[in-house]
């Protein structure tokens, strides 16, 4: 089959969110494609898209909408064909994609752990009692009230900038981001400490980078499939199946990961009570290939653990 490949007078539209760590990753899978292809990245067209998630900062993803609220407008022009892929950090998709649309290319993933960031402590423990702590994720606020319920647990919601910005004027005494983010961005400067997953265990698909693309579209799926990378793939797959069985809204507090060794795949994953007050946890081990029926498995076994009354929360 002959492919038919970009030009600078003919480009690849890739959509994006404006945010500096959503434009390094639109800038990384544009580099990627240009090398994997041998063409230059002026055969590329990065378009910035406004999603309603960038614009409403004071308030929760639950109280907004979810978090959808990060993708619907750059999927709609997608389906319009006014893009001919989009960029997404892969925690912040839905489970369930819109029809027409495939998101089954995943760039290797980075650092999946959140990072502590404060100006002089570097871990958790050092906190004083009651001190004041800032994040927008619901699975933070609640994995750091299960550890210590004394904190004060207040809004952080905007990008990485945002937060740094909001932590430097005093708002609260530390916040935490994703490692990922602040290694695509460069901020070695940013006081940050790495948290063990054995601590924090991080959210579903931290750190990876999904590509999504129109069903159908000969030329751009086998574009993508020569950048996909196949380990990312399998190990999220095991951690969607993981969240759509338990709930893939803003709504649930729900952690898990994914390890690869050799052919064998260990998942991780948990799911807590906003408030911290208590948390189910478990693990499957098994093969590769069994991985999105292991994400199932898993969840169906916390699900049980957790009883009818355990979910009043979102009544």
């Amino acid at each position: 089959m002959q492919l038919n490949l970009p030009t600078p007078e003919n480009p690849m539209r890739i959509g994006t969110r404006g945010s500096p760590l959503a434009m390094a990753q639109a800038y990384e899978t544009r580099a990627r494609l240009a090398a994997a292809f041998e063409i230059p990245q002026a055969a590329f067209e990065i378009v910035v898209i406004k999603v309603t998630g960038d614009l409403i900062q004071d308030r929760s993803l639950k109280e907004i909408g979810g978090k959808g609220l990060f993708t619907r407008e750059i999927e709609e022009e997608l389906l319009a064909g006014k893009i001919d892929i989009a960029v997404h950090s892969m925690k912040d998709m839905p489970t369930i994609q819109p029809g027409g649309l495939l998101l089954d290319t995943f760039l290797p993933r980075e650092d999946p752990r959140d990072a502590f960031v404060a100006s002089t402590l570097s871990s958790l423990d050092q906190l004083d009692h009651n001190a004041v702590v800032g994040t927008s994720s619901l699975r933070r606020r609640a994995q750091l009230l299960h550890r210590r319920p004394d904190l004060t647990v207040v809004e952080f919601r905007g990008n990485v900038q945002t937060r740094l910005r909001k932590l430097a004027d005093g708002v609260a005494e530390c916040t935490f981001l994703a490692m990922a983010g602040l290694n695509r961005l460069g901020m070695e400067n940013v006081p940050a400490t790495p948290v063990e997953v054995t601590d924090m265990l991080p959210a579903v698909a931290q750190g990876a980078i999904g590509i999504e693309r129109r069903a159908g579209d000969i030329d751009t799926e086998a574009m993508l499939t020569a950048i996909h990378d196949i380990p990312t793939g399998q190990r999220l797959t095991a951690e969607r199946a993981f969240l759509l069985t338990l709930d893939g809204s803003c709504e649930t507090p729900i952690a898990g990961l994914a390890t690869l060794s050799g052919d064998t795949l260990h998942l991780q994953g948990e799911v807590l009570r906003p408030d911290g007050s208590e948390v189910i946890s478990g693990h499957r081990t098994g093969p590769i290939v069994e991985g999105g029926q292991m994400g199932i498995d898993l969840a169906s076994e916390l699900l049980a653990q957790a009883g009818p009354h355990f979910f009043d929360w979102r009544a």
